[in-house]
């Protein structure tokens, strides 16, 4: 859609509705978008909206940020490998953390998923349900928790690193970018005001962590990116971007809007693990 296309009046009904609940700006901009909208477009249309005085309401709900979860120090020692800190950030929590997996331990993961993979869907934000968006553009899989010994091994070294229980972790989850491959700024937290949350809160509560797992080096493209903070990760085969935004009291972090930049040249393969507040039912 043009940047100059005028923006049709159910959206902008839409626009107002989402903004009187108080939803970040970035991610309604990042919703039209992957509803086909422009993103020049889309960003006029909700800044024209909200004003400076729906800015000013947004920035004062702040997150009280908590000692990160991710353990302290420039190395981190897992059950079965050491993994080292090559960049961390404390507000928010993020972090990126070389030699996670080996090669040969990226190599498994993709022979395995290749022939598994169906396309990526997005969370529905009124229903809850899966569907497929136009901003994410890949096709993925997942393993179960323990699925087998292999995987069993890298749930326990993720759960050390991300230092959390393996249970409270979803799935491993694999995913395959093509040339030309993305995934719009979005969050992995589940908005708490909205109605397609409810059933996924209800499965180990609100997802806490991020864990976003390089299993092969793109020649050029696929990094990971956080629009709010300017900084732009990876990627690097074996390496890992680190993520948290939600803490003791529930909140959640907004500054963690996040994407996957496009495939330019080649294919991107990751895992991506997301740890929940408690024991995670599937």
């Amino acid at each position: 859609m043009n940047a100059n296309v005028q923006v049709p009046g159910e959206w902008r009904d839409w626009i107002a509705h989402n903004l009187a609940r108080g939803c970040d700006l970035e991610m309604l901009i990042a919703d039209m978008v992957r509803a086909g909208f422009d993103a020049h477009a889309a960003r006029n249309a909700v800044l024209g909206l909200a004003g400076s005085d729906a800015t000013a309401a947004a920035a004062n709900h702040a997150y009280l940020h908590e000692t990160p979860r991710l353990p302290a120090g420039n190395l981190i020692r897992t059950p079965d490998r050491d993994v080292r800190v090559a960049l961390r950030l404390e507000r928010p929590a993020i972090a990126f953390v070389d030699n996670l997996l080996d090669a040969d331990e990226c190599d498994e993961l993709v022979r395995l998923s290749a022939h598994q993979l169906v396309r990526s869907t997005i969370v529905d934000r009124s229903h809850g349900g899966a569907g497929v968006s136009a901003g994410r553009t890949s096709e993925g899989m997942y393993f179960p928790l323990n699925a087998d010994a292999f995987i069993a091994r890298l749930d326990r070294r993720i759960a050390a690193l991300m230092n959390a229980p393996v249970e409270n972790g979803e799935g491993l989850q694999i995913l395959h970018y093509r040339t030309g491959g993305e995934y719009a700024p979005h969050y992995d937290y589940f908005p708490p005001e909205d109605a397609g949350s409810r059933t996924h809160l209800a499965q180990g509560g609100q997802r806490v962590a991020s864990l976003v797992i390089y299993l092969n080096d793109v020649e050029d493209g696929g990094a990971t990116v956080f629009p709010k903070l300017g900084l732009t990760l990876g990627p690097k085969k074996g390496a890992a971007v680190y993520f948290e935004y939600c803490n003791s009291l529930g909140q959640v972090d907004p500054q963690t809007l996040h994407g996957g930049l496009p495939v330019l040249r080649g294919e991107k393969w990751i895992a991506t693990k997301w740890m929940r507040q408690r024991r995670y039912e599937a």
